[in-house]
């Protein structure tokens, strides 16, 4: 962390090449005890912390240079009987003595030690987080007040499907031409069970009036596909869900053109003029329509199709739903590498068709980079990207009307005919100009 000060004043060599060490470690001393010296603890402030983070730091290098491994041990030991005569002390505390002071005292003496030994850098990070742990008090203990038991039920769930068995599953291709990969496939049922989490903690955090936005926004980045299943599920379960769902849904779905805009340019942005128009004029068209729908539903309260007063999302980690989608990816996936093992590239359209069922993200990949490796021509990367966002949206409307049911489809269906209208339109007038 400190090397770059180090070679600024050329302190290698010198008797001063462990300072950065000591500034990095007065600093992280200083941010604890910033944040303590607001509570008015009279046990530690700011001096205390900043010695104590400095004590580490001493206790290791003097360890270092005389050979003592068991110094930073008894420095360790000194800092907690000083922190256990300080909590249990009566002077000055009026009220039920409160232990995160004295760990958090530990913890700059240990961060201490850690910017000696190295590396600096996860100090500094775990100052950050330990800082943001601690002014966070407040959010984070009415945070808890309202979990309810199905809310850590669906914590856990999602906690078992993405820590526990995602890293156990084999990365690698099997089965009929390689192209079941148990990681990949597992992978989407954990993405359909963190869009679904997110969004039930953005709803629970925000209200529907911010969460709602903010969801289709970051859903659309991630995976649109998985956003629109999580949310039509939320007015299977709730139709006070309809607006919101809608909301998140319309936009997840206008976002996927620019996130394919910002791919072409990264990767090929020399078929930007054959790809932008497409995407342009999707973009436009879903614009329009979803503009036009929120002006005739307004907030949605108290529209005939469905109110969200009241609406409380439920358990978001329901494994049937993303353990279906999941199925559906390794059936998809296993017939895109089927017509690619029978046509070869020639076959790039019909893989488009099946592939882009699922998701746009690697059809679209593929056809940039044979694009920059000449393979490709601008024209056939846009009929590529236009196939695969039309079997897509195609899929997701059908999967939206299936497990939302009328209302939310009756919501969606302007923007996803208008998107698709404009785009297939101004493909065709390109191919009449080419």
């Amino acid at each position: 962390m400190g090397d770059w000060l180090g070679q600024v004043f050329q302190l290698q060599g010198t008797g001063y090449a462990a300072l950065p060490q000591f500034l990095t470690s007065l600093g992280i001393g200083l941010l604890l005890g910033i944040e303590r010296e607001r509570k008015q603890d009279p046990r530690a402030g700011v001096r205390t912390f900043a010695l104590a983070c400095l004590f580490g730091t001493l206790s290791g290098h003097i360890a270092s240079l005389a050979a003592w491994p068991l110094l930073p041990v008894v420095g360790l030991a000194g800092v907690v009987a000083l922190a256990l005569a300080a909590y249990w002390h009566p002077a000055h505390c009026a009220s039920p003595p409160d232990s995160t002071t004295q760990i958090a005292l530990l913890l700059a003496y240990c961060l201490g030690l850690l910017v000696q030994a190295g590396p600096a850098e996860l100090a500094v990070a775990l100052a950050i987080i330990a800082t943001l742990l601690l002014y966070l008090k407040p959010e984070l203990s009415g945070l808890s007040q309202k979990l309810t038991r199905p809310d850590i039920l669906a914590v856990l769930q999602f906690g078992a499907v993405s820590a526990i068995i995602l890293p156990i599953l084999p990365n690698r291709a099997f089965g009929p031409y390689q192209a079941i990969n148990p990681y990949e496939i597992w992978l989407m049922v954990v993405l359909i069970s963190g869009v679904s989490l997110t969004g039930y903690v953005a709803v629970r955090l925000f209200g529907e009036k911010v969460g709602g936005p903010l969801l289709g926004l970051l859903g659309g980045m991630v995976s649109s596909t998985a956003t629109s299943m999580s949310f039509a599920r939320q007015v299977r379960d709730d139709a006070k869900a309809l607006h919101l769902s809608a909301t998140v849904i319309q936009l997840a779905n206008l976002v996927v053109f620019v996130r394919l805009a910002i791919l072409a340019g990264l990767l090929a942005p020399l078929a930007l003029p054959a790809v932008l128009p497409l995407l342009g004029s999707a973009l436009a068209g879903g614009l329009l329509a979803t503009g036009l729908g929120h002006l005739r539903h307004g907030s949605g309260n108290g529209s005939q199709d469905g109110d969200d007063d009241g609406f409380t999302p439920h358990n978001p980690v329901e494994m049937r739903t993303a353990l279906v989608f999941g199925g559906l990816y390794a059936v998809v996936t296993l017939a895109a590498a089927a017509l690619m093992h029978q046509f070869g590239s020639s076959g790039l359209y019909g893989v488009a068709l099946v592939s882009g069922v699922t998701d746009v993200d690697p059809i679209s990949l593929s056809a940039f980079n044979q694009f920059a490796d000449g393979h490709l021509s601008a024209g056939q990367v846009a009929a590529t990207l236009a196939l695969a966002l039309l079997t897509n949206s195609l899929f997701k409307f059908g999967m939206v009307a299936s497990l939302g049911g009328k209302a939310l489809m009756w919501r969606t269906a302007p923007m996803f005919a208008s998107s698709l209208g404009a785009m297939l339109l101004c493909w065709g007038w390109l191919a009449q100009r080419g």
